[in-house]
Order: structure tokens, then sequence, then C-alpha cells
């Protein structure tokens, strides 16, 4: 239920960006929500007293912060100026799929034969579908998506990792005060150089990425990672896809494609196959 609720949170992160990019540039919307966001945890963390991580830990937290705090937002908010959010949602289907590569080769637990066809099935639609969506033909826009789904996995698997060895709020904390410095100068620098033009859809936008999806989204998506492992939670995201092309529809009257509803079918499928396999 943890992982599925951070699933929840992290659907709704491609149409909030849509709406930051309509008040900020790329660049500055990243910074901004990684300020925010830290600021957000920095409060959590004086009001529990909690100490700081061991010296074992931090070179963990670096790669949470590189990839989901820096990594992905960036990369995944240079791609959706030039792709929708639904072709964006599609290709990030393909994040179960690298997450649980990564964890294998990380962790060196091996999921069972079921598991691996069922992930590589939903990763096969997923990529099916984005080629004939985009003609056959990859954008500079997916390739910023690919190279969002490689850095996000690895934060992924280095955050669920640590989740088993302290709370997962405290892990995304962490990561989000490492950054803080950075994240405070960039604002500092991108603000002055992109246009802002406040709107109510803007405002909004920035602060679901930085309170909802960086915040809250990651510390339910460690907490489930580390009571179910990195795996079977990463296959839970399949459903992000679907989820945001909903949220797609409803909040930015995007229009779908016929072949959404087969490809979510055949998603749906891969979801209950993987998940009731045993590693």
């Amino acid at each position: 239920m943890l992982a599925g609720l951070g699933v929840v949170a992290f659907s709704l992160t491609f149409p909030s960006t849509v709406w930051g990019l309509e008040s900020f540039g790329p660049w500055s919307l990243v910074a901004v929500r990684s300020t925010l966001a830290a600021l957000v945890a920095g409060v959590f963390l004086l009001a529990g007293r909690v100490p700081l991580p061991e010296r074992r830990h931090w070179a963990g937290l670096a790669v949470v912060a590189g990839g989901v705090v820096i990594g992905f937002p960036l990369l995944t908010s240079l791609a959706l100026q030039t792709s929708t959010t639904s072709h964006a949602a599609v290709v990030v289907g393909l994040l179960p799929l690298t997450t649980a590569a990564f964890a294998a080769l990380r962790t060196g637990r091996r999921p069972s034969r079921t598991f691996w066809i069922a992930a590589v099935s939903g990763a096969v639609v997923v990529l099916g579908f984005t080629l004939a969506e985009s003609g056959g033909a990859l954008s500079t826009g997916d390739l910023y998506l690919f190279g969002a789904l490689l850095v996000c996995a690895a934060g992924y698997t280095e955050g669920g990792r640590l989740a088993g060895l302290m709370p997962g709020w405290q892990v995304i904390g962490w990561a989000l005060i490492l950054c803080l410095p950075l994240m405070l100068a960039a604002s500092a620098v991108t603000l002055s150089l992109e246009p802002v033009h406040l709107t109510a859809h803007g405002v909004v936008g920035l602060l679901w990425v930085a309170a909802g999806s960086t915040f809250f989204g990651l510390y339910v998506w460690y907490r489930g990672m580390a009571a179910i492992g990195i795996p079977k939670a990463s296959q839970l995201q399949l459903a992000q896809p679907l989820l945001t092309l909903v949220w797609s529809v409803a909040l930015l009257g995007e229009t779908l494609s016929p072949a959404a509803p087969v490809a979510a079918v055949a998603v749906l499928v891969c979801i209950a196959v993987t998940q009731r396999s045993t590693s």
C-alpha cells in the first residue's frame, strides 16, 4: 500500500511539471522545487532531532540525490518542453524494468524467471507503444526520458537499500539536504536568467512537485520498497503511466490514442504476474 501510494503521487508529477512550466523555465523549476522540498525535509529532520547519517551512508545518499532529486526532474522537465505528458508517461513505463535490473546488480538478488518474463513483456509493450506513437523514431525528448530512466533507477535502487537501514523519509530528507546548497545557488542563477510568469497552475504545479512528488511520494515509496523488496515494488510503477494518462486527460485536456487502452490492459496483466511471482 505504501509503494502504491507513492506511485499515485508520482503519477501526478508530469501534469504538475507541465503546469509548473507555465510559470518557470525547466532549470529554475527543478532548482526551486528541490530547494522547497529540502526546506520541508529540514523542518521534519529538525523537529525529530534526527542525528546525521553514518559516514558510510553518504555515498548512497549522493546517488539518491543525483538520481531522483536532480537528474530525473531536470531531464523530464527538458523532455516535457517538446513531448506530451501522455507520451512521456508511457516512456517512463520502462522504469520498473530498469530499476529491477539495477537492483539485481546492486543487491545480488535474482528474481525468478517468471518475474523477468513478465517485466520484459511490460517493457516491450511500453516501448512498442512509444515507437508507434512517435512514428518509429525516437525524438530528443525521448532521449532525455531514457536518460531520466537510468538515473532514476539508480536513485530508486540505492534509496530502497538505504530505507532498510533508516526510515524512508530520512533517506529522501538527507538526500534533499545534501543538495540544498547547490539548489539554492542554482535557484538564484536560474531565476535571474529564465523569465517567471506566475499563474495559479504554475504555483500549484511547483508546490506539488516539491512537497507531493519529491518529499511525500519518495517517503512512502522508499518505505514500501524496504518492506516488499525493490524488484516487486518497482513493478507497481507499471501502473504509473496509466494513472498519468488519466491525469493528462482530466487536468491537461490531452487526447489519448486508441492504442492506449490496449497498452493499459497489457501492462496491468504484467503487474499481476510480477506481484504473484517469487524471487
